[in-house]
């Protein structure tokens, strides 16, 4: 039985006002701007100097590296940015619509019956440590994100090279994982062939939430499968504003609205109405599917 609704966030400016890595700029005293026009000049760099092409999503990682290791962020290490994960700036409504769309459908006797669930992921080119150290992680199911590893031993540990990584791209990678269960099942290899119904959460069960262009290939995986997106704009941003309006024009997103997710706000009662829409056709279908599956007992016949 497909009973799993999977909510699919992207991270910053998804969920975080502003990136994630703002309380380390203030932690160290790091003009923010001039970091990321510095890291935004690298692919020209060096493509120029030496005809390397590089991961535009996830460059900025060398960079914090070699911040770590010129001293300017000393002490940076795993454990230190998880720290940050708690100084981070929610939107509004943040992490409580986590919880009170669990409860929307664990508390209705009729989804229960299904034994339906909504699980929460997050998918992000973020890293990872902060994502974890976040209040979000009390309801998350699951996360995606850069991961670090480091040198050094004690309190010297510090980042040094990059490990698991995620780009805009793989995030589709991720939502397939999510999708054949490999999440969970690590022996499911997700490249291997599995008919849709034999998955553990079928995209038309999905509904996933970003914030721009860059997450257009994840939009339209979803899109394209009968999955549900949307798409989230700060208060006030007539560019994010256009941004979005565009991907509802041209078909990536469902519909969106301003990042405010409390209670009855636009963003928490579409997200919570499309939860109960997915989960009444899940009842539906199962109610014909146990029909369909039970057989009439004999019956005499009349003579």
């Amino acid at each position: 039985m497909a009973n799993i609704i999977a909510v699919i966030w992207d991270f910053d400016k998804t969920l975080v006002d502003g990136y994630m890595q703002d309380p380390i700029f203030e932690e160290y005293n790091v003009d923010a701007t001039a970091f990321w026009r510095e890291v935004a000049s690298l692919p020209e760099k060096y493509m120029k100097e030496q005809g390397v092409k590089v991961n535009k999503d996830t460059i900025y990682l060398n960079q914090f590296i070699k911040y770590a290791k010129q001293g300017v962020f000393p002490g940076l290490n795993n454990a230190k940015l998880k720290t940050f994960g708690a100084r981070l700036k929610l939107y509004p409504g943040i992490p409580e619509l986590f919880q009170k769309t669990k409860e929307l459908v664990l508390k209705n006797p009729q989804y229960q019956k299904y034994d339906i669930k909504v699980e929460h992921y997050v998918v992000s080119t973020g890293m990872t440590p902060i994502i974890e150290g976040s209040v979000v992680m009390d309801y998350v199911d699951g996360v995606w994100g850069c991961d670090l590893i480091e040198e050094g031993e004690g309190e010297n540990r510090i980042i040094s090279e990059l490990g698991y990584t995620i780009d805009n791209t793989s995030k589709t990678r991720a939502i397939f994982e999510i999708n054949k269960g490999s999440n969970i099942h690590p022996e499911i290899d997700v490249n291997a062939a599995m008919p849709e119904e034999a998955r553990r959460v079928h995209f038309r069960n999905m509904i996933y939430i970003a914030d721009g262009p860059s997450d257009i290939p994840a939009f339209s995986l979803v899109h394209a499968n009968g999955g549900s997106t949307f798409a989230i704009y700060p208060k006030g941003d007539e560019r994010a504003f256009r941004q979005v309006e565009l991907l509802r024009a041209s078909g990536r997103i469902d519909t969106y609205a301003e990042a405010d997710y409390t209670e009855n706000s636009q963003s928490y009662m579409w997200i919570s109405s499309k939860i109960k829409e997915i989960a009444d056709r899940i009842c539906v279908e199962e109610k014909s599917r146990i029909k369909e599956t039970v057989k009439d007992t004999p019956k005499h016949l009349n003579t």
